[in-house]
């Protein structure tokens, strides 16, 4: 049985989607090979993305795996100038990247909301604001910002007090 794909144009494009993986990023990254993109994949550890840079290179693009943790602003920094500098510019990037606490809202610990924090909010901003710096100089971009149903509906991990 054959991936169904979206029908939209990345022709000549490149695209840097962070969490790419796995999942929804795994997912974002090879629809935007499939339009025509060259993609850049963002990963917490550069070797998992092995597999599915061959995946994209076999259709006929590029990929480009990058050591990306998104809780190291010089990792996020150093991962967007070498995509930068391999395809020559970057024209959507994707921010998949999230992570979330596994106990309910009234028992998650500072150290893993800290640890939310600076994957959700701080590394996206950050590498929102290096793409956009690399966008403004050319002429245009666009970035992409995923999230989750959390933010609609209660998960089974959490509850409300009433």
């Amino acid at each position: 049985m054959s991936e169904a794909f979206p029908l939209f144009d990345l022709s000549g494009q490149v695209v840097l989607v962070t969490a790419a993986a796995r999942g929804l990023g795994r997912a974002c990254a090879l629809a935007c090979a499939h339009a025509g993109a060259d993609i850049a994949l963002g990963l917490r550890k550069k070797e998992t993305g092995v597999a599915l840079a061959n995946e994209i290179v076999a259709m006929g693009r590029r990929a480009l795996p990058l050591q990306m943790d998104m809780e190291r602003l010089d990792e996020i920094r150093s991962a967007i100038a070498e995509a930068h500098a391999h395809f020559g510019r970057i024209d959507v990037l994707v921010n998949n990247a999230g992570v979330s606490p596994e106990a309910p809202a009234v028992d998650v610990p500072e150290d893993d909301f800290d640890y939310m924090v600076r994957v959700n909010l701080k590394g996206t901003f950050f590498a929102s604001q290096a793409v956009g710096r690399l966008m403004i100089a050319q002429g245009g971009g666009r970035i992409v910002m995923m999230s989750s149903h959390a933010g609609v509906i209660a998960l089974p991990a959490s509850r409300s007090i009433a």
